[in-house]
C-alpha cells in the first residue's frame, strides 16, 4: 500500500500556509453569483420574468 503525504508534491516540505496562490485571474470563481435554486426554474416558475415591467412601474420616489 502506498504512503499518503500531506505535502504538496511539487514543493516538498512546504506547508500549505506558505504556498503562493495567484488570485488575480478574472476567471477565478469561489462561489457563483446565483445558485440554481434561486432561479425561476429552481422555484418552479416559467422563465422570462417581468423585470422590465417592474422597473418601468417603480414608484417615483425610488428615483
Amino acid at each position: 500500500m502506498p504512503l499518503v503525504s500531506i505535502d504538496d508534491p511539487g514543493v516538498p516540505g512546504l506547508p500549505d500556509d506558505d504556498r503562493q496562490v495567484d488570485l488575480t485571474d478574472d476567471d477565478f470563481v469561489v462561489l457563483p453569483e446565483q445558485t440554481s435554486d434561486d432561479t425561476d426554474r429552481g422555484w418552479g416558475e416559467p422563465g422570462g420574468g417581468n423585470d422590465d415591467w417592474l422597473l418601468a412601474e417603480r414608484p417615483p420616489h425610488w428615483g
